[in-house]
């Protein structure tokens, strides 16, 4: 079971395999360090640990500066404790951290705070003030200090590195399944169903409406198919995320239909997967109109998810 522990000084220091970054997302690139790291540690019997940090650097040093999350940090530390890693240390991010020169934060962190014998990082990976460390860096450190550096070459897809940074980019105009193939799975939002304007269900088409954490990004408006999670059941459903223009909204909301079931979710935690994008958000003339749409999209998302199994 995955140990996950906020400070260096709840950490036995004993020999570790250590990876370390963001994870921001818990990707496909990422899911090569991590089981790297994993699978060094069981064949070396060592103690596997990822390193991570909350919160994001850039709102530490250039505050109003960082990327939207792609996960809130509970998400992300189960998403980690899935890989089956032995420990995760979520290292508070402060100005005096950020501080550290390369060597300063090897020592400190790596060395006599987990006792590292391998550190597995990506080819690209930058630590210390300034970013002023790289793969070359821990291997100098590391001969001083007998641990050994192992640099992964970043994964792949297409023409692009699988990335974050990537991720956002197609989320935020739509590109779910783009997003989904590097997540290697679809995006998921997660939050609880507050109670909207019962508008939906007067026309004939209720919605639970989830309210998510502010610094999470929300795909592009739009209308999509997918999935809703609750008490461990899976539903089909069809979300819309956007400003109900129809009827000249204008505060962003995210509502999410059930097909074929109508379980009470108010004041519930609902999990909402985004696989395909239907459509844009539109204006249309009237009620019947939009729900004439509705209809429509609501049919095209069975023959996704059909499909889909």
């Amino acid at each position: 079971m995955t140990a996950v522990v906020w400070s260096l000084d709840e950490v036995s220091v004993e020999p570790s395999v250590v990876t370390i970054g963001n994870f921001d997302g818990v990707h496909r690139g990422h899911h090569v360090l991590l089981r790297r790291t994993v699978d060094t540690g069981r064949d070396r019997d060592l103690r596997s640990v990822v390193v991570t940090f909350e919160p994001h650097p850039a709102a530490v040093l250039r505050p109003g500066s960082e990327p939207p999350r792609l996960q809130t940090l509970d998400d992300r530390i189960e998403a980690l404790a899935a890989t089956e890693v032995d420990l995760v240390v979520v290292l508070p991010f402060t100005r005096e951290l950020s501080a550290l020169t390369p060597r300063e934060f090897v020592e400190r962190v790596l060395v006599e705070g987990l006792g590292v014998a391998r550190v597995v990082v990506g080819t690209n990976f930058r630590f210390g003030h300034r970013a002023a460390g790289d793969v070359v860096t821990l291997v100098e450190v590391g001969e001083d200090h007998g641990f050994e550096t192992e640099a992964v070459t970043l994964l792949e897809l297409g023409d692009a590195a699988v990335s974050s940074s990537q991720i956002r980019t197609a989320l935020r105009v739509g590109a779910v399944e783009r997003a989904a193939g590097w997540l290697g799975r679809p995006y998921t939002l997660r939050g609880t169903v507050v109670r909207g304007d019962g508008r939906g269900r007067t026309i004939g088409v209720p919605t639970a409406n989830l309210a998510v954490d502010p610094d999470v990004l929300v795909p592009a408006d739009g209308v999509y198919a997918g999935r809703v999670e609750h008490g461990g059941r899976r539903y089909d459903a069809v979300t819309n995320v956007g400003v109900r223009p129809t009827f000249d909204g204008v505060t962003r909301s995210i509502e999410a239909h059930v097909l074929d079931a109508s379980p009470d979710l108010y004041g519930e935690s609902l999990t909402v997967a985004f696989e395909a994008r239907i459509r844009g958000e539109q204006r249309f003339d009237g009620p019947d109109e939009l729900v004439a749409r509705i209809r429509l999209d609501i049919e095209e998302a069975r023959q996704v998810l059909a499909a889909r199994g």
